[in-house]
């Protein structure tokens, strides 16, 4: 099977150490990716860490493609213990920053300890200096970039960085590349502003030689190019009105199913403001979108489709440009967007203040400063699920992170994915909406769709550890998958089966069980159908997964323990 390749580089930021660890074994059995840095998470990080203590740990992989040409590769995966749900999260990011990654030689960074004061490391093919960094103490994501161009010569695609929202810890900061690509979900921001780590760069030219099969590559390159996918011209904003109209679009806090002003925040509204095309690190599709509102000087990158429902529909907010600017203030505080969104939104229901964009902007700005005595940034600064006691709104989250749009409500079989799922109220975990919108399946119901959900789950983590685009299985499908990879599709499904196993045991080990797989609000059967996907997983009936299924393959790799505590073992 074809894998990553290069070793693990440990950054102790306690002791300001780094260490390059051989981890051949890994990578031949997990590809890359999520699954590699899910295995070494799993038995790496203690158990019973807390998530902004020392001994917590952040990695950040790549697959066997980033090195390549192969349209839509040009991905990251990043992994930890979650701030936002106390589980293990994984969660990815496009752009550029695979490739200058992959030039310092390594396949994986695992990050452990925690800096005296603010650190940016600096990696390249030769070693590793940490740079104190005390001047860019609550800068923004671009000011970091700003800083690194002027002191090193490298541009934001050089860089993973947070903004204030990771420092001041907000549950839901996200760590950003390129200043507009962000590992979204999660708080793993968060995680590295625990650690008082800024920034980290990566610049080399030892991109690892690894050969991918020319015809399905070359296949997908060109089929990217010459597409006229509507996705190409408006993203992901492409299916709002589609979605509205199925009902699924949720609207001002979860009252509403549809939203009466979606064409003011859909693709078409978003096209008008595209100025350029825009991709990720080689890839022909370009589906990104550089926006520009001329008559405001409003810019940014996106908004996606996810954003449009968390700073429009939620908020009752029918203005592309209001989406842009809280899309622009999210990249450059460093949040993500979702929760961001979703959290204000529950704030702008308990002031009855939906459709206050100016009001739910300045919010969202405080929470990411989180100025000492604002009450108000500290409460929603922890997420929907710490706050809504206070603020007496229903708690809208999955294990305690926000739900994506894709009313689960109205998809039933998605909302089972999100009830089940080791990273809670998360669409692109299973992605159960896309045969329940085609009509594969009925969206009516939960019974009997365990055994699909169990499919796109193990299927998405194989995805996901190859780090391919997850709006690339028209052209990345999976008999070129298997293809690229030398290996037979059943058997990368095997490992997307152990990399979701290896999630739940970790979790597991935290407390989570059946009392975790459960949603909000009331969906047919739900109960029935989450007890047929644990026999679909082979799951005993309180959720937990049994022990001798799980080895550790990373625990002795050494390489620093945070100064607290050690790797943990599967053993109940």
């Amino acid at each position: 099977m074809i894998h990553a390749v290069g070793p693990l580089l440990t950054l102790d930021l306690t002791e300001r150490t780094a260490t390059r660890t051989d981890i051949d074994d890994v990578l031949e059995r997990y590809v890359g990716g999520r699954g590699v840095a899910t295995a070494l998470a799993h038995d790496r990080i203690p158990f019973d860490a807390d998530p902004f203590g020392p001994e917590n740990r952040a990695y950040l992989a790549t697959g066997p493609f980033q090195s390549s040409r192969t349209s839509f590769t040009g991905r990251m995966s990043m992994t930890g213990l979650s701030p936002l749900t106390d589980g293990l999260v994984s969660t990815n990011a496009g752009g550029y920053l695979s490739r200058e990654f992959a030039g310092t030689g390594i396949s994986t960074l695992e990050v452990v300890g925690a800096s005296d004061e603010l650190l940016i490391a600096h990696v390249t093919d030769e070693g590793v200096e940490f740079e104190p960094v005390p001047d860019l103490a609550g800068a923004t994501v671009p000011e970091v970039s700003e800083h690194v161009a002027a002191t090193r010569g490298l541009g934001p695609e050089n860089c993973i960085a947070i903004g204030p929202a990771g420092e001041n810890l907000v549950r839901f900061a996200c760590v950003m590349t390129y200043d507009s690509r962000a590992f979204g979900r999660g708080g793993l921001g968060a995680l590295l502003g625990s650690k008082n780590l800024k920034a980290v760069t990566f610049d080399g030219d030892s991109h690892p030689e690894i050969e991918i099969p020319d015809p399905p590559s070359m296949d997908i390159h060109r089929e990217a190019a010459t597409s006229d996918d509507r996705m190409k011209r408006q993203g992901t904003t492409g299916g709002t009105e589609f979605i509205n109209e199925n009902f699924s679009l949720p609207t001002r806090y979860f009252d509403e199913y549809e939203f009466e002003s979606a064409a003011g925040i859909g693709g078409t509204a978003v096209e008008e403001k595209k100025y350029k095309k825009e991709a990720c690190s080689q890839c022909a599709y370009a589906c990104k979108l550089p926006t520009r509102d001329e008559a405001t000087g409003v810019e940014t990158e996106g908004p996606e489709f996810e954003t449009v429902y968390a700073f429009g529909s939620s908020h009752g907010v029918g203005d592309i440009v209001d989406v842009m600017r809280a899309n622009e203030l999210c990249d450059t505080l460093g949040m993500d967007t979702i929760s961001a969104g979703v959290t204000v939104a529950a704030y702008l229901k308990s002031e009855d203040e939906f459709g206050n964009a100016e009001l739910a902007q300045e919010v969202t700005e405080r929470i990411a400063y989180r100025e000492p005595g604002d009450e108000l940034a500290d409460l929603l600064a922890e997420g929907v699920h710490r706050a809504h006691g206070a603020l007496g709104v229903d708690d809208y989250t999955v294990k305690g992170m926000e739900f994506a749009a894709h009313d689960g409500r109205v998809l039933h079989g998605q909302g089972l994915s999100y009830a089940v799922a080791n990273r809670g109220g998360d669409h692109m975990y299973a992605g159960m909406l896309r045969p329940e919108y085609a009509g594969d399946l009925d969206p009516e119901g939960t019974l009997g769709k365990a055994g699909t959900l169990v499919e796109l789950e193990n299927r998405n983590a194989v995805r996901d550890s190859a780090i391919v685009c997850a709006f690339a299985s028209d052209y990345v499908t999976d008999e070129r998958l298997a293809a690229m990879l030398e290996c037979p599709y059943e058997e990368l499904l095997a490992v997307g089966a152990e990399t979701i196993e290896r999630e739940r045991h970790f979790n597991n080990r935290r407390g989570k069980d059946v009392g975790d797989d459960a949603l909000p609000y009331e969906i047919p059967d739900v109960d029935a159908a989450v007890q047929e996907y644990y026999e679909a997983r082979g799951l005993r009936a309180d959720g937990t997964i049994p022990s001798d299924r799980i080895d550790t393959v990373a625990a002795d790799l050494g390489g620093g323990d945070g100064g607290d505590g050690g790797a943990a073992t599967a053993d109940d």
